[in-house]
């Protein structure tokens, strides 16, 4: 199966910046295990590739020592590894010499490694890319990196680099599309299982493909002593945010109190200022690792405003493998791994999960029921007299329509169907809503697994959505 399933759109704008008849600078970055080198290296493979590598925690010039080691190997010369550069300058002009001619790709993937988080090496790069790079019309420099705010602030809005033909690409997870067509012959539910649960990180998926079955796999590489996703957690913020402990600081905070306000936040840290926090807050949302949980009826910049964890595999990790860490490292469950994950607590928690789903892809429901066309507000409803008693007291997914209209919507991630108590529930939250009187009320019901015949017969939802319909539309 092609592991580069998807990323067309990645794919054709990488080709693109290849292919111009100047030299070009191709920025890219995204959280860890997101397939960026693969990306690049899939794409570029019949250009002469020049890859140096950056290593965690090493100064300059021991980074240096690794990058001579590189080219050396590349080159095929020893005596380049015993070569000796005390500035990126001097180094990066040596580079130029090497690839002034062809069809080159000099890729520095880790950047931030390599770069000590500090701004030397793209000053250095800058000259050398004004007075040697530029003048190979047929090279192309990857700048690759798992830092957002480093790649962002200190390459793509540097003013070294800035306009010098410059790409970006921002590397996301998989999307819902892709997940299907990665694993190919799955059931839906199996599919949205494990979308739900590890969400679109082409290395994790690889780790459950393999297994006879998505629940399987998932217990498997969970639960095992050793196992991938046990140890995950502890890896996933090394390349992204070693430079600044808060990161991990604020995840831990989110796993214990589900979602908390901004406020919250820097009085847990005990940071004074918004600034940094801030900045802190935006890095982890553009890895996707977080989320603002915004009611649909407030601004971006309402008090209402509360952030939760996103990443559907730390939600996971926090709820089920974090609790019984050791035992699964004393190996417990190693004979029999499919017993450390309760099944009527994980249907529900993959419920609180599919709810997630359907708001953030609110535009595909939006085309299942027929008014993506139309302007609308959408996301859950919940004000200050809700918070307290907890998201079962909320609308889990509304749109305030343009044409008048509120579409309310029910959301279920059950085994079974859904039945004629859910009416009474969905009553008493439509009594929450306030300044629904001047519009229509549309009822929609989103049951992965659909409705029994008796709630068919009370025709109480004007639309009914299955798990088959949403995959009919991304298909």
């Amino acid at each position: 199966m092609d592991p580069f399933t998807g990323r067309k759109d990645e794919i054709k704008y990488i080709k693109e910046a290849s292919q111009a008849k100047e030299a070009k600078i191709l920025v890219v970055y995204g959280r860890r295990r997101v397939g960026k080198t693969e990306l690049i290296e899939h794409v570029l493979r019949d250009r002469h590739l020049l890859k140096l590598e950056g290593v965690e925690d090493g100064d300059t010039a021991h980074q240096m020592v690794r990058v001579t080691y590189q080219l050396a190997k590349v080159f095929n010369d020893p005596n380049i590894a015993r070569m000796k550069f005390d500035t990126w300058l001097e180094l990066f002009d040596f580079i130029a010499s090497k690839i002034s001619h062809g069809q080159w790709t000099l890729y520095l993937e880790e950047l931030q490694w390599l770069a000590g988080y500090k701004n030397e090496l793209i000053s250095d790069l800058k000259y050398v890319w004004d007075n040697r790079f530029r003048h190979n019309p047929d090279l192309l420099l990857v700048l690759c990196g798992s830092s957002p705010s480093f790649m962002r602030n200190q390459v793509v809005h540097s003013k070294a680099l800035y306009n010098r033909s410059m790409y970006e690409i921002n590397l996301k997870e998989f999307n819902l599309k892709e997940v299907q067509d990665f694993f190919g012959n799955r059931s839906h539910r199996e599919i949205m299982d494990a979308y739900l649960t590890i969400g679109g990180i082409p290395e994790y998926l690889k780790r459950i493909r393999t297994h006879s079955s998505v629940h399987i796999g998932i217990c498997e590489e969970s639960f095992k002593k050793n196992s991938y996703f046990s140890n995950e957690k502890n890896k996933i913020f090394i390349s992204s945010f070693a430079a600044n402990v808060h990161y991990e600081g604020i995840i831990d905070y989110l796993s214990q109190v589900k979602f908390a306000s901004k406020q919250d936040i820097e009085k847990h840290l005990q940071l004074n200022g918004g600034g940094s926090l801030t900045m802190i807050l935006q890095d982890l949302e553009m890895c996707g690792f977080i989320d603002r949980y915004v009611p649909y009826q407030a601004g971006k910049n309402s008090q209402l405003v509360r952030y939760c964890i996103a990443d559907s595999y730390l939600r996971f990790y926090f709820k089920f493998i974090d609790p019984i860490l050791d035992r699964i490292e004393m190996g417990d469950y190693t004979s029999a791994p499919v017993h450390a994950l309760n099944k009527e607590s994980y249907q529900k928690w993959l419920g609180f999960s599919f709810e997630r789903f359907c708001r953030k892809h609110s535009l595909l429901i939006a085309s299942i029921i027929g008014f993506s066309a139309v302007r609308y507000k959408s996301g859950a409803f919940f004000n200050r007299s809700t918070i307290p008693q907890g998201l079962g007291y909320q609308v889990d997914l509304i749109f305030d329509r343009a044409d008048h209209v509120l579409t309310i919507c029910e959301i279920k991630y059950t085994a079974g169907k859904t039945g004629i108590e859910v009416i009474e529930e969905f009553e008493k939250k439509l009594q929450l809503i306030p300044d629904k009187e001047n519009k229509t009320i549309e009822k929609v019901l989103i049951s992965a697994s659909g409705a029994t015949d008796a709630l068919y017969s009370r025709a109480y939802f004007d639309r009914i959505i299955t798990l088959e319909d949403i995959f009919k539309v991304i298909s």
